[in-house]
């Protein structure tokens, strides 16, 4: 399966674009660096994974990429509150790490079925 056709890789990967984006100018060198990374780990995780070649590897991967989700949605919410993302903005970036999370779950159950 090419990664590259997953819904659940663009989209993660478009979050990350968005990220990057819109902390390029923050001055907060640790928390942009933090929260990039995160954003970068869920599509690249995703990507190294189905390019692997046994079903179990490709889910290690695909739960890899399901914690570094969780570890961004929080620094979403951590974001919001010291205010360096606006409320409308993190709310839509925390819907869509749940969906990527749900997405990722449902991709795991299907490979590992």
């Amino acid at each position: 399966m090419d990664f590259e056709k997953l819904v659940v890789w663009r989209r993660s990967k478009a979050l990350a674009v968005e990220i990057y984006r819109e902390f390029a100018r923050c001055e907060d060198f640790s928390f942009r660096s933090q929260i990039t990374r995160s954003a970068l780990s869920v599509p690249s995780n995703i990507a190294e994974g189905m390019e692997r070649r046994s079903a179990r590897e490709k889910v290690h991967y695909l739960w890899i990429a399901k914690a570094s989700n969780g570890e961004l949605r929080t620094q979403i919410i951590i974001g919001q509150e010291i205010a360096y993302i606006t409320q409308p903005l993190a709310e839509h970036w925390i819907t869509e790490t749940r969906e990527l999370s749900k997405m990722l779950s449902g991709l795991i159950k299907k490979i590992s079925d």
